[in-house]
Order: C-alpha cells, then structure tokens, then sequence
C-alpha cells in the first residue's frame, strides 16, 4: 500500500512528512540506495540462478563421508558433476555387465539436495577398459560404443541435465584434426557424429555437449578444429546442444580471446559451458575474468569448478581451486562470487 495513501492528503500530513524526510540521517539514505544490494545471494550457486545460470563443482563419491566436503557442496553449489564414477572403466569394466552404484550415489544425493546434475562422460578414449581398447573389429566398437551410450543414458534418464556425449577427441598441437584413439582408427572421424545421435536417441530431453581442453584461445588450431565440426553438426541437424571447455588455465587465467571463443560457438545456437575449471595459484583476477567472460555470453550456461578445496584437486599442488585445503574461503571465492553478481 502507497504510505501516502494512508497518511491523506491534506497540506499539513504532506508538510509533516517531508519535514520527517528532511530529517533523515545520511545512513539510511544510504541503506536505502543499498536496498536492491539486498536481492543478491551470498554463495556461488544461488547467486549464479539469479541469472538463470548454475554454478557447479566435480563430486567424488569416495569423499562423500567427509563433513566439511559436503557442507560446502550443499551451501556452495547448485550443480554436480561426477569426477569418475560415470567413465567407463567405472560403468562398464567388463562387457555388458554395468556398474552404476558410485554414480547413483551422486546422482540421488545431488537430486535430495535438489542440485542439477551434468553427466560425464559417455565416450572418451580415456579411463577406457582394455576389452574396448583392443577392440578391432568396426562392426563390434560400433555396437559397443552405442549399447554403451543407450545403457548408461537410459539408466539416468531424467535425472541428468547436460551430458559430455563425447570428450577430448581432438588433438594438441597445430594439426586441428581429431587424435588417434581406439573410435577414430576403427570407425573414422564419424564416430563422434554417430554417439551424437544415438544419445539423442537415448534421452531426447538431455543436453548433448562435446567436451574438450585447450579450446579457450580462439585462434589456436584445435579451438578452430572443434569449431568446424560443430558448425558442420549445426549445418546438417547434427544433434548437439553445447560446448564445454574445461578451462584448466595457468596462473594467468584465460586467454584474452576466450569470451570471443564462446560468443562465437554460441553464434552457431550452441550453448557454451565452462565444465572443469581451475587456475594455477587460484589468482582473485584470473578468476574473475574467466567468470566475466562467461557472464557477457547469455548462452553460457554455466560454470563448473573442478574440485571444492585445494586438497581435492587433480592438480593440488597447485592449490588452484576456491576452498583452500582446511575449507576456507580463498580470496578468488569473493572475487568470483562479486563477477557473479553476488554481494
């Protein structure tokens, strides 16, 4: 209700109040001019919602127990994505027998804490059995590799928001052409095309992402490699709907050309996710940047950090992530939290 409504509007209310106003003290004036500061979260994930984005991290099952892991996970982060426990040398070990308990445990504890979960990943010539390695036989890696996307997917349909189809496929260096792996020597370089649509066939509300490293820089051959392939998906109805850049970045942070590398994969109608991200000596600008480069493509989606404290990392010796290894908030937590928009 309009305060001046009730007060009435006669000549000696109105000069009462604005009396009282003149009166004010300068703080709340100050307070008042603060007031929509008010509306912003103080954690990453809720912050990150209020402009429909998500802020996750990786989730290792095997740590689950530890109560200072999990609180800061629960308090910090809308958004998990499981470190292991859905590769396939976890899911299936050996042919056709799948193991889904570790990544269940992820998947119902983020869904009972209502956290998006990514899906990662489906095919990748990494952390893969020998039984699928060794395969030589076009026709037999064809049906594995399919049987294996439409299992694993169809356990978790509805429950995964974005999965990582196919990951790291292309090669370092100035070739851009995809790396020698067990699915290109055996099907040819179409074998990222087809787990693309058996996935859609598999879980047609899912995002389909392709995942990769070292695609940040604009001008490097591999960012441009993996560009022409999705603007050749986009072109022929391809079914994909990210890209995901892992963003392991050195104590410099991104490249300077890295928001131009995702407004131009957005510009093909493609979102653009960061899905892995740490940075060397987790400097407060470094990370601020790669959050402002994502903040100015409205179709990132969102940011994951690879890893809660410094402890859990991959590269902990590094100490490249937000939580410091007894838990604590680092300073690049409040510089990423304020490039989110957060208090």
């Amino acid at each position: 209700m309009n305060p001046l409504r009730r007060l009435g509007s006669s000549r000696a209310s109105l000069l009462t109040l604005l009396a009282v106003s003149a009166l004010a003290s300068p703080a709340a004036a100050t307070a008042a001019s603060a007031a929509p500061d008010a509306v912003r979260a103080s954690t990453l994930g809720a912050q990150a919602a209020q402009s429909g984005r998500y802020f996750g991290t990786a989730v290792a099952a095997g740590r689950l127990g530890d109560g200072t892991y999990t609180g800061i996970l629960d308090r910090e982060f809308n958004s998990v994505t499981p470190e292991n426990e859905m590769k396939w040398d976890t899911t299936e070990r050996s042919r056709g027998s799948f193991n889904f308990g570790p990544g269940d445990q992820i998947v119902n504890r983020a869904a009972a804490h209502g956290q998006r979960m990514r899906g990662h990943t489906l095919v990748w010539h990494s952390q893969l059995p020998s039984w699928v390695s060794s395969i030589r036989d076009a026709n037999t890696l064809r049906s594995v590799m399919n049987n294996h996307i439409t299992q694993v997917m169809n356990h978790y349909k509805g429950r995964i928001y974005a999965w990582d189809v196919v990951n790291e496929a292309f090669a370092d260096g100035g070739s851009g052409q995809q790396r020698s792996s067990v699915f290109r020597d055996v099907l040819g370089t179409g074998f990222i095309e087809e787990a693309f649509r058996t996935a859609r066939s598999a879980d047609p509300a899912a995002k389909l992402c392709y995942n990769d490293y070292s695609i940040e820089n604009w001008s490097d051959a591999k960012t441009q490699g993996v560009y022409r392939m999705v603007r050749d998906f986009k072109s022929r109805g391809v079914p994909i709907d990210c890209v995901g850049f892992q963003s392991h970045f050195g104590t410099g942070g991104p490249p300077s050309s890295f928001q131009t590398t995702l407004s131009n994969f957005a510009a093909l109608g493609v979102d653009v996710q960061i899905t892995e991200l740490d940075i060397a000596q987790a400097s407060s600008a470094a990370y601020a940047n790669t959050v402002r480069a994502c903040m100015n493509v409205a179709r990132c989606t969102g940011i994951t950090v690879w890893g809660i404290r410094d402890s859990d990392s991959w590269r902990s010796g590094e100490n490249p992530l937000l939580f410091d290894r007894s838990g604590n908030k680092k300073a690049a937590y409040q510089s990423t939290l304020t490039a989110l928009g957060g208090a």
